[in-house]
């Protein structure tokens, strides 16, 4: 069997020694370079591989293909493999049928890698031996190569979604959705969101969806169409004969007619998202039959995720705030929602289609100075330019920064929110949001 793996990267590769390992005559091939590290890994297990080119005599006669979640559908490569009827699948697909362990797929526009790495964190408290990968760490197939985990809590883009066939999660989460990448789905919402939900295509009635009843998207589609996995709602203002809610400033769940209650204010993570992150995450805990002083225990020590309203220092009484990783505009309302003093907020980058109107209530409330740290701000500059009295133009970190410090004042606070990809002056997100953090400690 010929196996194709297209871009070497984290997934690539894994899926590559995965591949080798079961006995597949692998190739992987990428248009763009393949980093060092990651080619000494192919040498050494004696896998071909090609860089900057993608040669379609190597490619068009493999019997299985996975392709990057950053590849999209309609590049040219992507189509010829599809119109010589060659499968096309995700790393995910292709790994899952050769372990045994139960996975936990967790999806969503945001919160997925908070909830992600909570969820970890709860069940490796308890002692359950349980990996963790799919869009963070290492590779969901390297890991099945190489250990032994009897459980896995993955977070699953809807790239990674979108090539699966047969993929079914034990467990699924769907944070929330809110429009993103809609570049990838013809700027069709609707397409969107199927994609998301493409989770729960293949879960039985043994099988469980814990999904955010507060999210309209969510509901919609579920009231419009069938999942036969028992559904587990989570909610801030409902509540459930089963499912998660917040009742009182308690957060309360009750799955298989147990119950698992919790003061809010000794849960570590702070901000109405973060209490449905906790009520998904503890959800799943519940199911995996975790105790409760456990469940507790982990909820109240919960470090957080780095670049996800990540508190960098206090300097002169200002407090700077590293949310890198809000890389679409419901990640900022959900940033600025959480923000309780004056803000100057760092915003722009390479915009995905964004609608800043929904954030306009919470513009007005609560920033006073807006720096603009992007290449083209023209949108930003538009949506907010009535309702600022500060704007400015930077195309640097350390300007953005330094331009922050000079408008603040004590009590203030200073906000890195993109809302936007970082492409246009970072390599990605956590570039941008290391530069910030160096930046604040440079001051």
């Amino acid at each position: 069997m010929r196996l194709v793996v297209l871009g070497g990267g984290e997934s690539g590769v894994g899926t590559a020694i995965l591949g080798k390992k079961k006995g597949y005559d692998v190739f992987v091939s990428d248009f763009g370079k393949i980093k060092e590290s990651y080619k000494e890994v192919l040498i050494i297990n004696k896998i071909d591989w090609e860089e900057e080119q993608h040669t379609e005599d190597l490619i068009l006669n493999a019997d299985v293909v996975m392709k990057s979640p950053g590849i999209p559908d309609k590049s040219p490569i992507i189509k010829k493999l599809v119109a010589a009827g060659v499968k096309v699948i995700s790393e995910i697909e292709f790994a899952k049928p050769f372990t045994e362990a139960l996975t936990i797929g967790i999806t969503g526009s945001n919160g997925k890698t908070t909830t992600t790495m909570l969820t970890h964190h709860l069940l490796k408290s308890a002692g359950l031996n349980v990996g963790l990968g799919g869009n963070i760490g290492k590779s969901f197939a390297w890991q099945v190569a190489e250990n032994k985990y009897d459980a896995y809590v993955l977070e699953l883009s809807s790239f990674q979604l979108d090539g699966i066939i047969d993929y079914r999660p034990d467990i699924a989460i769907i944070t929330n959705i809110s429009p993103d990448h809609l570049d990838r789905y013809e700027y069709k919402y609707e397409n969107y969101i199927n994609s998301k939900f493409r989770i729960t295509m293949n879960q039985t009635e043994s099988d469980y969806l814990i999904y955010d009843a507060d999210d309209e998207a969510s509901t919609e589609w579920l009231k419009n169409n069938k999942t036969k996995a028992k559904l587990i709602p989570f909610s801030l203002t409902k509540t459930f004969d089963e499912g998660a809610s917040i009742n009182n400033n308690k957060m309360e769940i009750k799955i298989n007619q147990e119950e698992f209650t919790m003061e809010t204010e000794h849960i570590a993570l702070e901000g109405k998202h973060n209490m449905k992150n906790a009520m998904a995450a503890s959800s799943v805990a519940k199911l995996m039959q975790i105790r409760n002083a456990t469940i507790r225990e982990s909820l109240s020590n919960f470090q957080g995720v780095e670049h996800r309203l990540e508190k960098v220092l206090k300097i002169q009484n200002v407090q700077y705030i590293n949310d890198s990783k809000a890389t679409n505009v419901n990640a900022t309302f959900f940033a600025l929602d959480s923000m309780n003093v004056p803000t100057v907020w760092i915003v722009g980058g390479v915009d995905k289609g964004n609608d800043y109107n929904e954030l306009m209530s919470l513009v007005r409330e609560k920033v006073k100075a807006i720096i603009c740290l992007g290449i083209d701000n023209r949108k930003i500059i538009d949506a907010f330019g009535a309702v600022v009295d500060i704007m400015v133009e930077v195309n640097n970190m350390n300007d953005a920064v330094k331009t922050a410090q000079r408008l603040t004042e004590k009590g203030d606070a200073v906000l890195l929110s993109p809302a936007c990809a970082s492409f246009d002056l970072f390599e990605n997100y956590e570039d941008r949001g290391k530069q910030f953090k160096q930046a604040v400690h440079n001051l």
